[in-house]
């Protein structure tokens, strides 16, 4: 493949492990200088200036937070094409909230869709009225994403946390409704991505960590893909069968094939 218009980028587990740099992903942001480059996270829980931040923080160039996408704000975009000026209920982290504040109008009585994303505020209480919502209201049950877990930290130790699929469940289980998801392996976030490119999806590319979220909804999509064994998914771990195959298999980004044209 030559050199693509764009590039997408997982963040946890290709640019950084947690709270520390991956060493060659800095100079891979640094090799492929002014190519256009948007980040995505199924992570909703924090807002996009957060991650910018943290990136800077971590010395990884950063485009800035309006080339971070997180599934809270594909959340909220595709709820307002949905139904424009929704009414919500949501339970999860402050990106969440931020996202959804953006576009539609927080009401815990009348809510169009009770939106279920990881950090706290899932207990008995906002179960209960999430539940009453979507059962006796009508409201539409929503997960950002339907990861079970994610790697994050807790009292400054590292941790494994409870995902957006893991939260929702509970709803989904106490109301018997199958959740809209929107999240990798949906389309919503890549969509997004390539819009804020200006690139067709055969133009672009997508490069993760974890081949049943980011690899398989890219090839859903069209999108060439890059699987780099840095994070969740290691040089060890043989490929799972009945999903689609990445377009490259690397162990690091400096790895690629138009990155070392650039060296």
């Amino acid at each position: 493949m030559k050199t693509p218009k764009g590039m997408i980028l997982d963040m946890d587990g290709v640019v950084y492990l947690g709270n520390r740099a991956i060493p060659d992903a800095v100079a891979f942001l640094d090799r492929i200088g002014p190519l256009p480059l948007v980040f995505i996270t199924n992570n909703s829980s924090q807002p996009p200036e957060a991650l910018h931040s943290k990136l800077q923080r971590l010395g990884l160039p950063s485009p800035g937070p309006t080339a971070i996408l997180t599934s809270a704000i594909a959340t909220a975009r595709h709820l307002d094409r949905l139904k424009p000026g929704f009414r919500y209920y949501a339970v999860g982290g402050p990106g969440l909230h931020q996202a959804l504040a953006a576009l539609g109008k927080e009401d815990a009585q009348n809510a169009d869709f009770v939106v279920v994303g990881e950090g706290p505020g899932l207990d008995y209480e906002t179960l209960t009225l999430g539940i009453n919502l979507v059962m006796s209201h009508g409201a539409r049950l929503v997960g950002t994403n339907p990861d079970p877990n994610l790697d994050g930290t807790l009292l400054g130790r590292r941790v494994i946390l409870p995902g957006g699929g893991a939260l929702v469940s509970a709803f989904a289980a106490a109301t018997g409704r199958t959740p809209l998801i929107i999240g990798k392996p949906q389309p919503s976030l890549y969509q997004e991505a390539l819009r804020l490119l200006g690139c067709e999806a055969s133009e672009a590319v997508m490069i993760g960590d974890r081949p049943d979220t980011d690899i398989a909804g890219a090839a859903a999509l069209g999108i060439p893909a890059v699987l780099v064994r840095s994070g969740r998914f290691t040089p060890e771990d043989a490929y799972p069968t009945g999903v689609p195959r990445p377009h490259w298999d690397v162990e690091s980004l400096l790895d690629l094939p138009w990155v070392a044209k650039r060296n």
